[in-house]
């Protein structure tokens, strides 16, 4: 099976992986050569994507390169604690939220794509599956984010992204302000949108200011420390945090997209961004958890095709037969649509869950100062209580396995 992906970021460099992982012979086209393209700040792993990492064979680098988040702290913007709950898992969880720059995740995923035999071919842009380069490709995979030129070729009438009321502006601080948390995922809510801190192992703080704003900046670049000081005034810690700032990213604005309808045909499928932007924190997780799953249904449906070969199980366990090497894992391009329509089947309830839990975040980061009161008297006795209960749906989610990796 020969494979096309498009684009090169988290959601192509895993999908690269796991593809390669099944046999098929794989080649990535991306825009750009820096491994976090235009986008440079820090994304956040819950214990599903963490699984998803470990089908992939990347959980140890990726778990080096970044560091370990165990708590999840909620505070209003006058210092009130709010809530204080396990961050990104169950609390009996062994493994912890990692929290990690998006280049260094990439570039990890990237070195696993190219040690298990797929080619990445950087400063290329593809426009979708009707690019050339695609011809003689069985599979063409979009994972070419939010603006997927893939998307708009599978519907020339799919949505648009639109601004969602949102701009973030990330940077670094240090070292960490006396009198604040040491350690923990902080978010405060604050009366201009939200702002969220780490203190890091190295004694820097790495932090998002989520500015809530009818309109995106103008010029995303004029956005300094200066600006956001006046807009996060009145919360002590955030203030605090931008008084000892020493970088600050250039402000990227967050868009949302209404559900796509046409998330594959024949044999095209979208993946990550491209098919459903879930955000909520999720971004990276649910791309990797795509890609795995995708990969299982390949050959799943290839096995059947071939009499066994190939195949791994719904629970997660490689069968016996799927630990052998090269094509025979994937053969039969016939059976690529069905593989599809299954994979497209299995993620979109999720994805679509997803979605509107992001919309209710969104929603709790414009709040006016009547919600932003009722919050304070109300968290602390609900958040802590019913969080786990709340959100026990999306870590628990396993993706399954893949054939382990050849030596």
């Amino acid at each position: 099976m020969r494979a096309v992906v498009i684009g090169g970021g988290v959601a192509g460099s895993a999908s690269a992986i796991a593809l390669a992982r099944i046999g098929a012979d794989v080649t990535v086209y991306e825009a750009y050569e820096d491994p976090a393209g235009p986008v440079g700040s820090y994304v956040s792993l819950a214990v599903n994507g963490l699984r998803a990492l470990d089908a992939l064979g990347c959980l140890p680098p990726v778990q080096a390169a970044g560091f370990p988040v165990a708590r999840q702290r909620m505070w209003s913007g006058r210092g009130k604690l709010l809530g204080d709950v396990a961050r990104g898992r169950h609390p009996e969880d062994a493994l912890h939220s990692v929290t990690i720059m998006r280049a260094d995740l990439v570039t990890a995923l990237r070195a696993a794509a190219l040690e298990s035999g797929a080619r990445i071919v950087t400063g290329q842009r593809l426009d979708g599956p009707a690019d050339p380069r695609t011809a003689d490709a069985d599979l063409v995979v979009g994972a070419d984010g939010i603006w997927s030129a893939t998307r708009c070729a599978l519907d020339p009438a799919a949505p648009e992204p639109v601004y969602a009321g949102l701009y973030s502006v990330s940077g670094t601080s240090g070292p960490l302000p006396a009198g604040l948390p040491r350690d923990g995922f902080n978010w405060i809510f604050a009366e201009r949108g939200v702002f969220i801190f780490l203190p890091a192992p190295d004694g820097t703080v790495w932090w998002t200011a989520q500015v809530s704003a009818p309109a995106p900046p103008a010029d995303p670049g004029a956005i300094g420390v200066a600006e956001l000081a006046a807009l996060f005034a009145t919360e002590t810690q955030a203030a605090a945090v931008l008084r000892a700032a020493t970088t600050v990213r250039r402000a990227n604005p967050g868009h949302v997209l209404k559900p796509v309808t046409r998330r594959r045909a024949g044999r095209i499928a979208l993946i990550g961004d491209a098919a459903h932007p879930v955000g909520a924190g999720q971004g990276a997780s649910i791309a990797m958890e795509d890609a795995v799953v995708l990969a299982r249904h390949l050959a799943a449906v290839g096995a059947a095709e071939t009499g066994g070969a190939g195949g791994t199980d719904r629970a997660g366990g490689a069968s016996g037969a799927s630990r052998v090497s090269g094509a025979s894992r994937v053969s039969g391009t016939s059976a690529i649509p069905a593989a599809l329509a299954a994979f497209d089947a299995e993620r979109q309830p999720r994805a679509g869950k997803l979605a509107k839990m992001e919309t209710r975040n969104r929603d709790a980061k414009t709040a006016g100062p009547i919600a932003t009161r009722m919050r304070e008297v109300i968290m602390p006795h609900v958040f802590s209580r019913f969080y786990e209960n709340a959100t026990g749906w999306l870590y628990d989610f396993d993706p399954g396995r893949l054939p382990v990796a050849q030596s």
